[in-house]
Parts: C-alpha cells; structure tokens; sequence
C-alpha cells in the first residue's frame, strides 16, 4: 500500500506509467476500486487516499470492492460476508 500523501506529482505518475498502481483506497471506508471511480475521485482527499498493485493487495489489508465501480468483486465479497455471519 502506497499512501498519496508520501509521493510528490512526479512520482506517481511514473508509478502509474510503469502499472505500479493500479487501484486506489480510501482509508477511511477501507474500500478500493478503480483509478477512474467517480465515487473515488469525490470521496477521497490525498490525505486518506492509498494506492494498491493488486486487488489481493487490497483485500490483504482488509479493504472491500467499491460497489459501483467493481460491482461484481462487491456482490461476491459481500455473499462471503454474509455467509461468516
């Protein structure tokens, strides 16, 4: 988990150019989609915004699919939920 407010403009953009990043985070909610979530870019400051490499690095850390943008990832990890209950 890379944390926004550690990299400068410059750094994240070679992180996203070399597909080092590939999902963003908010702490927060500890919920993870898409760089392009339009739930994403509103919700989140780049005080609370992470980054990840992999939807199982995100999920590792305990954070759950966005709901609109990652639709499916969310009705599975919420049947799973469900299910421990």
């Amino acid at each position: 988990m890379i944390h926004h407010k550690h990299l400068t403009d410059i750094e994240l953009k070679k992180l996203l150019k070399n597909k080092q990043i590939q999902y963003a985070g908010w702490l927060k909610g500890k919920i993870f989609g898409h760089l392009k979530c339009p739930s994403g870019k509103k919700n989140m400051s780049r005080k609370t915004r992470v980054f990840f490499k992999s939807i199982e690095e995100a999920e590792s850390l305990g954070f759950r699919p966005c709901a609109k943008c990652m639709k499916e990832a969310y009705k599975t990890w919420k049947t799973i939920r469900n299910e421990q209950k």
